[in-house]
């Protein structure tokens, strides 16, 4: 890769945090704590335990003010073609606030707010009916999303409707689910951007099959009249828009089976969390702006200290399907070797993002991550006040939550080589008051801002994830090759076809 101006001015301080201690680091300033920490709303992170020096920060963030950090965000928030190769705008912020004043912000706000109305009218119909099933039909951000704020937020469901995930298109799982149902009680939410995405329309086939009828099928889509040729009334469709990324969708119609679960108050009250988030990022400035801080680390342990990837680490059951729904977000926006300019990246990008959930990993990967040849930075997330009345739990489970990290920043010595812990391990502390919709909006829309602070850091563009099209088309050719496998021109795949042919279903 060629030199990079930023990143050799970084190298100096990459050099010298690498030879210090975290603990060391930490008793040479003692008010480190207050000072590397940041609080937007419900939400708090502590940046004490990472491996940076004081003028490791304020060089980066002068890399922050040399690549016009603060100019990315603005153009992000008032509707400029920040999505390049497509050459569009990313408006996910106007489907929870109005802080752009461009003309591309306003109108796209307006049109979040119809749509929003008529989500509200759906669902008042939805809990009016006997319909006591919801099937979300949707891959990728059209299942992660909803998926995740219906498990994190699951304390605040009334319980009218049982609410239910399809998205692969193994047919096991269908099958599995329709077995549970009563197609004449059930609704089917289907919801694609596109409306041709193929593991979504082969579900839908296989559901409308199943209930007989259209009568209960709903649609979310950016193309509507492919949804009415496939005989979505249209009364049952609610719109997306190519201005909205499928990874950023969550705020839009595509979180129809959270309002319908949870009540329209609550998902409002989700947008308004992400909003307060959004305003926080728009206006405060980077020295003390907590998505740029973020990012900053991220950029850090992925460039200077060159860690590939990253974990996170929820102490909250909760938040569980969090670190599957960061991988579609920071993997799909991030994993990028190509900048704006289609010229090569001259650095590394997007690290792999993985974890787990509470005390259930301190039992499977942490001993890799406290022995292991490789450090790994974290982000732990930790909740203050629990839904529960078990305190003496909770207490437990922060204790664990602390002590972690603590281990994981310290180490200790043993006996032997082999009973030591190296420590030295970087990791991020981000608190949560309490699981509310406020808080969890806050949440992922801080990873949504960080993660494109790194893309403008890096030059390369979050919002379009042409790498998924490829082995996509590939797909659709061999689905028909299986019929004629001497049409298939790659040797490997046309033998395994032939392996396949061999052994038909039973």
């Amino acid at each position: 890769m060629r030199s990079v101006a930023w990143l050799e001015r970084l190298a100096p301080h990459a050099a010298r945090n690498l030879d210090l201690r975290l603990g060391d680091l930490i008793a040479s300033e003692p008010d480190r704590f207050s000072s590397t920490a940041l609080r937007v709303g419900p939400l708090m992170a502590s940046f004490a335990r990472q491996r940076i020096d004081a003028p490791a920060m304020a060089a980066l963030l002068e890399v922050a003010r040399e690549r016009r950090v603060e100019d990315a965000i603005t153009a992000l928030f008032e509707g400029e073609t920040v999505n390049r190769s497509e050459q569009r705008p990313a408006l996910h912020m106007a489907l929870r606030s109005d802080l752009g004043s461009g003309a591309n912000a306003r109108a796209a706000h307006a049109q979040a707010r119809e749509a929003q109305q008529a989500m509200a009218r759906l669902v008042d119909a939805l809990r009016a009916s006997e319909v006591t099933d919801l099937v979300n039909v949707g891959i990728g951000g059209s299942d992660l999303g909803p998926r995740l704020v219906l498990e994190a937020l699951r304390e605040l469901d009334p319980g009218r409707f049982r609410v239910h995930f399809l998205s692969t298109v193994d047919g096991h799982a269908a099958s599995q689910l329709l077995r549970q149902l009563d197609p004449a009680r059930t609704a089917a939410v289907l919801v694609s951007k596109t409306f041709t995405t193929q593991e979504t329309l082969l579900n839908a086939q296989v559901l409308r099959r199943w209930m007989g009828t259209t009568d209960r099928l709903y649609a979310v889509t950016a193309h509507g009249d492919r949804a009415l040729a496939h005989g979505i009334a249209p009364e049952r469709l609610l719109p997306m828009w190519d201005w909205v990324g499928g990874r950023y969708s969550l705020w839009s119609s595509v979180g129809l089976v959270v309002a319908a679960a949870l009540g329209m108050e609550s998902f409002e009250r989700l947008l308004a969390g992400a909003a307060q988030m959004d305003a926080h990022v728009r206006h405060a400035p980077i020295h003390s702006n907590l998505a740029v801080r973020h990012a900053l680390v991220a950029v850090w342990n992925r460039n200077a200290l060159g860690y590939d990837s990253q974990a996170v680490l929820p102490y909250d059951v909760r938040l569980a399907r969090l670190p599957a729904y960061l991988q579609q977000l920071v993997m799909e926006s991030l994993g990028k070797s190509v900048t704006q300019d289609g010229e090569q990246v001259p650095c590394a990008t997007g690290p792999v993002i993985w974890g787990g959930a509470g005390t259930d990993v301190q039992h499977s990967f942490f001993q890799s991550l406290h022995q292991g040849t490789d450090a790994v930075p974290m982000d732990f997330i930790g909740v203050v006040r629990p839904d529960h009345g078990e305190p003496l739990q909770h207490r437990v489970l922060l204790a664990n939550l602390l002590a972690q990290a603590e281990a994981f920043a310290n180490g200790a010595p043993g006996v032997d080589a082999q009973r030591a812990y190296p420590g030295n391990r970087p990791s991020t502390m981000i608190l949560l008051d309490a699981i509310t919709p406020e808080s969890l909006g806050a949440l992922i829309a801080l990873y949504e801002h960080s993660v494109f602070v790194q893309a403008a850091i890096w030059n390369i563009n979050p919002f379009d994830q042409w790498g998924v099209e490829l082995g996509k088309r590939l797909a659709a050719d061999l689905a028909a090759a299986f019929d004629a496998p001497d049409t298939v021109s790659d040797p490997v795949t046309r033998a395994l076809l032939g392996e396949l042919r061999r052994k038909p279903p039973a």
